[in-house]
């Protein structure tokens, strides 16, 4: 009898998922150069077994939700490559390919736990590759922003992954946008911001940004990620208290990076006590993004009882 998982809404109701952590890090410490305005995309095209192995690492480590390398992928940022329309929405299905491909490695090497895929949907910054991811307010529309999302998200949700991550939002404005392009996809998403204290990147409060998910029927998730894991604590029982829904959470290291200097500063303050702590207050989908790797993930997962 072929055993079938639940699907990931139901499996956040049972209890904490785990999400995988920094996918670029993972292929930098493979010895891949990411220093293009394109990031782990390029390897898409230029590498796909590396994404794969990738993905696997996390798999073993023992996060239950792979997130694909997408997050920069869009037509636009293809096409300043000279990678026309087609190709490009054949990379973005591939990204949900090679986090599958990994995600059968994983069962044939006997990981036992259900595994997911989320379909990454980073920001117009991510696109422009340029900062503004971390700042908001491009000057665009709200039409104008949705444009740009929908027919990227479309050919993600075409490659039916599990969700759709709309991560790394920084405004408001920009989570309006997104929320109106996943109508009708069939495919849910969830919703996750990139927070600087207790207001988005662009200064919006939190409070303000999360309510935006509370009705939306797509969003099966609402919170953080990269942020710093203090930022993390506050974020997370007020979105569970805000929305009501499952809480996603997946902070950075909690390292700097100093520019001049062309290294991380400071001391990680991902931990387990934190961990437990986001699952007591509403987080049922938890991982790590900037420089938390397969390690983090795998005191992570022992922590949750994984």
């Amino acid at each position: 009898m072929v055993s079938v998982s639940p699907s990931l809404a139901d499996a956040l109701a049972a209890g904490p998922v785990v999400l995988d952590g920094g996918l670029s890090n993972q292929l930098e410490s493979a010895g891949h150069d990411l220093s293009d305005t394109l990031w782990s995309a390029r390897l898409l095209a230029e590498d796909p077994e590396a994404v794969v192995l990738a993905h696997l690492a996390y798999y073993e480590a023992g996060a239950q939700v792979a997130i694909t390398a997408s997050y920069q992928a869009t037509f636009e940022g293809f096409a300043r490559r000279g990678i026309g329309a087609g190709d490009a929405a054949a990379l973005l299905g591939r990204s949900v390919e090679l986090a599958r491909e990994a995600a059968r490695r994983a069962r044939a090497g006997g990981v036992a736990a259900p595994l997911y895929v989320a379909a990454s949907a980073g920001p117009y910054g991510a696109m422009l590759a340029d900062g503004s991811e971390y700042r908001g307010r491009y000057g665009l529309s709200m039409a104008e922003l949705e444009r740009f999302h929908r027919p990227r998200l479309a050919v993600l949700a075409a490659a039916r992954p599990d969700v759709l991550a709309l991560e790394t939002v920084p405004d408001t404005d920009e989570a309006r946008a997104l929320l109106r392009a996943v109508r009708g996809l069939e495919v849910p998403a969830y919703l996750s911001y990139s927070i600087a204290g207790d207001r988005t990147r662009a200064g919006q409060p939190l409070a303000e940004a999360f309510a935006l998910a509370a009705e939306a029927e797509e969003v099966i998730a609402v919170g953080v990620n990269c942020c710093t894991p203090r930022d993390a604590d506050r974020a997370v029982p007020l979105a569970a208290r805000i929305t009501g829904k499952p809480v996603v959470v997946y902070p950075n290291s909690g390292e700097s990076w100093d520019a001049g200097a062309r290294a991380w500063c400071g001391s990680p303050e991902f931990s387990a006590d934190r961990v437990a702590a986001w699952a007591a207050a509403g987080a049922r989908l938890i991982g790590g993004c900037c420089r938390v790797g397969p390690a983090a993930i795998a005191g992570l997962a022992a922590g949750l009882g994984h």
